[in-house]
């Protein structure tokens, strides 16, 4: 753990931004500069395609990708964000698992608001399982929004019986359009990235005026997780939203889910995000890379299943 990496993340983030709400233009052109200075692993290869109707961003090992498949949803509050901008996410889990990876370019608010997101997100996975790829092959992995819209399209997979995916990971996700957490206040001031006014003003654009108090918009709170599959949750310490986090795997404990909660100290909001310049990234893409080879099913673990027989 490093202290000195930690306060220069902290300072960066804490950048002095415009007073009072910005345009969508502005959010999406910030966000975009933000993401731009992550660093990429070298040993992953990109190709553009398409799943379930819309763009999507095929993520593999340079050599080629073993069996298994992690379906991505990137943040941004569904304002903004793209593949591109996830991709030190993807590409470091793709490199550290083996694994490919499709990461979706999902519609945006506001332009598109709730339940584009959803509505792309379970097509896409319509679209792999329509292919024949092995639900037990297949997880849902997100950040931010895109960590939340891993938790909904599951809920709509399930509603919509449909098999579900063998395990889900999130980054911090953003599982709460009520904003009723007490980390929302507790960790105000501490947390370097959000504000409940900036979180509020993004929200609304894709709220468009529907109830937060539903389970698809506010799964941290409303949600029956009955029949999830395993479920790893990742947060900071120093975010306002680390309740969304605490909360999800607390319903996920009391509906009978294998769920881990892993909460680090002293870091922000997608801390993963740094990865090769804060330790606790690296350490924590490590352990969500493991989580994921356990439960995703390959058929390197089917021939070992099979040998011990």
């Amino acid at each position: 753990m490093s202290k000195e990496q930690r306060a220069r993340i902290d300072a960066m983030l804490r950048q002095p931004r415009p007073e009072g709400p910005r345009s969508v233009e502005a959010i999406r052109a910030g966000f975009r500069a933000l993401m731009a200075q992550m660093i990429v692993p070298d040993a992953i290869r990109t190709t553009r395609t398409e799943l379930g109707d819309r763009p999507a961003l095929r993520v593999e090992p340079e050599d080629g990708p073993r069996t298994g498949t992690i379906l991505y949803f990137h943040g941004g509050g569904f304002v903004c964000g793209s593949p591109e901008t996830a991709l030190s996410l993807t590409g470091h889990l793709v490199a550290r698992t083996g694994f490919g990876s499709y990461s979706l370019d999902y519609r945006l608010a506001p332009e598109h608001p709730f339940p584009a997101a959803i509505e792309d997100a379970l097509s896409a996975y319509r679209a792999l399982l329509d292919s024949g790829e092995d639900p037990s092959a297949i997880a849902f992995a997100g950040d931010s929004a895109g960590g939340g819209l891993s938790v909904t399209t599951c809920l709509a997979a399930r509603d919509a019986g449909l098999p579900l995916p063998a395990a889900i990971v999130v980054f911090s996700p953003g599982l709460d359009a009520t904003r009723t957490g007490e980390s929302m206040d507790g960790k105000a001031g501490v947390d370097p990235f959000f504000t409940r006014e900036g979180l509020e003003h993004t929200g609304a654009m894709y709220l468009a005026g529907a109830d937060p108090h539903q389970p698809m918009l506010s799964p941290a709170v409303l949600a029956d997780l009955t029949g999830f599959p395993p479920m790893l949750v990742q947060a900071g310490a120093n975010e306002v939203l680390l309740d969304d986090s605490t909360r999800i795997a607390a319903r996920a404990r009391s509906a009978g889910v294998d769920v881990i909660l892993d909460v680090t100290a002293d870091v922000p909001h997608v801390f993963q995000a740094f990865a090769g310049v804060l330790d606790e990234a690296d350490q924590a893409l490590d352990r969500a890379a493991l989580f994921l080879a356990q439960h995703v099913r390959t058929s390197d673990a089917a021939g070992l299943r099979a040998g011990r027989r």
